[in-house]
Formats: structure tokens, sequence, C-alpha cells
């Protein structure tokens, strides 16, 4: 989960306890001041661009998101796909048919190879299965708190914009997906060194495939 104030990213509140405490002083009548953008990260299923975005389910995170409180105004005049919610390059490609219902969900189409490699090859990892889960970007509108002690989690985002919806590679929901999907069950992270970014390092590989 990546947590942003107005904006900013705040490292600090990714600590669940630190952003409940935050949320609980910043929050009136339900209402959240000053802006708080929520990314979350959820599972899909594989082999498939019809993608479950977010479900009403407890996540790793101990929070729920309500499928009935998204606005999806704004962003279905720019129903932008990102790639693990990166605002400095351009989209990867687009949402088609996106509705909240039971589930938030929607069909996702890539970028052609034409004019886009780097989206196309996000494209080529999702139908390969190496690349099935994605997350939702959102500023937190209304949140419902839980105290008690048999709660199944911390708090609820009853209404909340949804800004853009970004493919990535760890989920913070594994219960969203289609029926007969299996769940993806990370048991190892493995980071790599820092000397370059993902994007430089799919580029370089495309280049020296060309």
């Amino acid at each position: 989960m990546i947590i942003k104030i107005d904006g900013v990213e705040n490292k600090e509140l990714y600590c669940r306890e630190k952003l409940l405490k935050f949320l609980k002083e910043n929050t009136h009548g339900g209402k959240v001041s000053p802006q708080v953008e929520v990314f979350k990260f959820i599972d899909v299923q594989k082999d498939s661009f019809h993608w479950v975005m977010s479900t009403f389910d407890t996540d790793r995170d101990f929070e729920k998101v309500d499928p009935k409180g998204w606005n999806l105004k704004n962003y279905l005049a720019n129903p932008v796909i990102l790639w693990s919610h990166d605002y400095t390059i351009p989209a990867i490609g687009f949402a088609e048919n996106v509705k909240a219902e039971t589930v938030l969900e929607g069909d996702i189409v890539f970028n052609d190879k034409e004019f886009d490699e780097f989206g196309w090859s996000i494209g080529q990892r999702v139908k390969a299965g190496a690349l099935r889960c994605g997350s939702v970007g959102f500023i937190a509108e209304e949140v419902e708190f839980l105290e008690a002690k048999d709660r199944e989690c911390d708090l609820i985002f009853r209404k909340q914009e949804l800004l853009e919806f970004s493919i990535c590679c760890v989920p913070s929901n594994p219960f969203a997906r289609n029926g007969g999907s299996k769940k993806l069950e990370i048991t190892e992270v493995i980071q790599e060194p820092e000397e370059l970014s993902f994007y430089e390092r799919v580029c370089s590989g495309l280049k020296a495939r060309a």
C-alpha cells in the first residue's frame, strides 16, 4: 500500500497504526481532510484481460473498500492504466466497461507494440501469467472506523474517487479474482539492485532483442 497526503508520498503512514491515527485525527463527520490518496494492490485472474479491480474483502492492511462508494465520474473520462502508479511515464493502456456493483471491475486494453513497446510488453507478461496483479489508486472521501474487539477490519473506506488502475507485482487484496481462478500466494520477494529502474531494464531487454 502507498499513501499520499495532498499529493506527497508519506512513508511514515505505511505503518498501519500510524495511518489509523492520522485518519482518526483528520476525519470529521466521516469526511477526510486533507486529501488522502490510497493505492491498494490486488490479485487478478491469469490469462484474462477482464479484471476485478477491487472487492469488499478485508485485505492485508486489515482494511476494506466499499464497492458501493466508488465515484467513477472523472475516471471514466480518462480511464488510464498505469505501471505501478508511475505518473512519470505515459499510460500503458486504458480501461473499458468499468463498473462498481458487488465489485469494481472492467476490461483492460494494453497499448500496441507499434507505438509503445513497454506498455505492450506488460500486456504480454499479463497474457503469459508473469504478471497477475493490479492496484487501485483512489482519493479517500469518507471513512468508517471499527472499534469492536471481534471486528473483521480496522476501517472501511465508504466513499472514494477512483484516480487510476495500475498493473503491479505484489497485491494487498489476494481475494479479488474471478470465479475459478486461484489465489496468488506470495512466498518470497526478491529485490534487485537499484542501479537501473524497472523501466530502464525492460527497455534494455527490448533493444537487445530488436
